[in-house]
């Protein structure tokens, strides 16, 4: 199974293709606002409004042999902590060697716009290289993940 932290995801399509090729259920969970599919394999998964209602659908149900794409660094360690397969949008594994560090570097980066109001958050667009990278990435975690269940 892929579940996908699909509220502000740029790379749903890109999932949902590598899932269908695989024959696999993908679940897209969200607040709302998404199209939905016609896609047999996809689930559309609407889950309340509320603060990290959407991350702990799925940090409850993905475990070994599922993937999980996030951008959400403590769904990701929870997630990794699970035995889930973790990739970022841009294809980047979070893995029990390194979850721990993204959590850390979350949390200084949170410290340091706190203390800088005027600090201009937001980082470089999402590119067709990382496009690229993801669908890379997340077709050898499904091979992987299809080899662990």
């Amino acid at each position: 199974m892929i579940y996908v932290d699909a509220d502000a995801c740029p790379v749903k399509d890109e999932a949902e293709r590598v899932a269908t090729r695989h024959g696999l259920r993908i679940a897209f969970v969200s607040n709302g606002g998404l199209r939905p599919s016609r896609n047999p394999f996809v689930d559309m998964v609407i889950v309340p409004d509320g603060p990290d209602v959407a991350d702990m659908w799925i940090a409850e149900r993905a475990g070994p042999g599922d993937v999980v794409v996030t951008g959400d660094i403590p769904l990701a360690a929870r997630c990794v902590t699970k035995g889930a397969k973790v990739l970022k949008h841009d294809g980047s594994p979070l893995t029990d060697g390194n979850v721990r560090e993204a959590l850390a570097m979350r949390d200084l980066m949170t410290d340091l716009r706190a203390a800088d109001p005027f600090r201009q958050g937001g980082g470089r667009g999402f590119t067709k290289a990382d496009r690229s990278r993801f669908l890379d990435a997340l077709e050898r975690a499904v091979r992987a993940a299809k080899g662990a269940s």
